[in-house]
């Protein structure tokens, strides 16, 4: 062994120097890294403020509950979008969740590590298939099918639903949520994957030795230790669904109007943004749309912050901090 006698001091000094050096602008770097993406954020919010402030200045707080959006008169509203935007996300979460829970149990708990890999990497495939593939893929493929066989199918189930009324088109609302579902899918599985791969393998044994199913164990030790990243997983794929653009634009129809039916055609904020800015010859129509981009920006922001605030509480419960 060697004695820290036997290293002359000097080499000490240079050796600490450097450390310290090392830290310092690896400190300085993160920091300027920080930095910019704090000024990114407010620089679109200012950005969106100072183009939408025409419509702001003209509509108020109105233009969040107005159904008018008429480019003629210069009347304009985001109660359609926003309805249209909030329905179809609600509705990919409500699939997806549930099944990316259930595909992250199997990954974790019950399939063979070689098929587990296989099923792995297939769902991070699903996630690298750009957008505009499932919409078109939704409106040539899937939409058809909806049209031909599931809307038919619901309407007879429950067919004296309001959810349910009207022709059976293929395009509209409910299309757009389960293409959705099946976008965000793949990263609500993936992050709940790896969250359940962490949970301790100790209390697992543990469980298992005091003669627990193993249903029982991913109920009383898997989900429990991982319910943290499970609602950050929610989250993430909440707001992966909430902006998304070409994938919707293509099966939800792009209609104004409100209807309890979900096989009716509707809008969202994105896809109102894709299909109208290049036609926003007019400064109020340019400066409508980027007020729904502000909306947007605002819906987005409020649900992180919900994110944030609800993390910290379940951190606070399980004694997580």
């Amino acid at each position: 062994m060697f004695e820290t006698s036997s290293i002359p001091s000097g080499t000490l000094k240079k050796s600490g120097a450097r450390s310290i050096s090392g830290d310092m602008v690896f400190r300085l770097l993160t920091r300027i890294a920080s930095a910019i993406l704090v000024l990114i954020v407010a620089g679109i919010l200012v950005e969106l403020l100072r183009a939408s402030w025409m419509s702001l200045e003209k509509f108020g707080p109105g233009f969040l509950v107005s159904r008018d959006w008429n480019p003629v008169t210069q009347e304009f509203g985001a109660l359609s979008s926003i309805y249209g935007t909030v329905i179809s996300t609600l509705i990919a979460m409500i699939l997806a969740v549930p099944v990316s829970l259930m595909l992250a149990l199997f990954l974790v708990e019950l399939a063979h590590p070689v098929v587990s890999k296989i099923v792995g990497g297939a769902i991070e495939l699903l996630a690298a298939i750009p957008s505009i593939i499932y919409g078109m893929w939704g409106l040539f493929v899937f939409a058809p099918y909806m049209a031909d066989h599931l809307q038919p199918a619901l309407q007879g189930a429950a067919g004296g639903l309001p959810l349910f009324q009207g022709p059976p088109m293929g395009i509209g609302i409910l299309t757009a949520g389960i293409i959705l579902a099946l976008m965000v899918l793949p990263f609500i599985t993936a992050v709940m994957r790896d969250v359940f791969q962490m949970a301790p393998a100790v209390s697992k044994e543990a469980a298992f030795g005091l003669g627990s199913t193993t249903v029982e164990v991913a109920r009383s030790v898997t989900v429990p230790y991982g319910m943290q990243g499970l609602i950050g997983a929610c989250f993430l794929g909440l707001g992966r669904a909430i902006g998304e653009t070409m994938a919707v634009t293509f099966v939800i129809g792009n209609n104004r109007s409100l209807s309890w039916s979900l096989f009716d055609a509707g809008n969202s904020i994105a896809s109102t943004l894709a299909n109208e800015f290049s036609e926003a010859s007019e400064p109020m129509y340019l400066s409508a749309l980027m007020e729904l981009g502000l909306v947007l920006f605002g819906i987005t922001m409020v649900i992180q912050i919900i994110a944030q605030f609800w993390l910290k509480r379940m951190a606070r419960q399980t004694g997580r901090r």
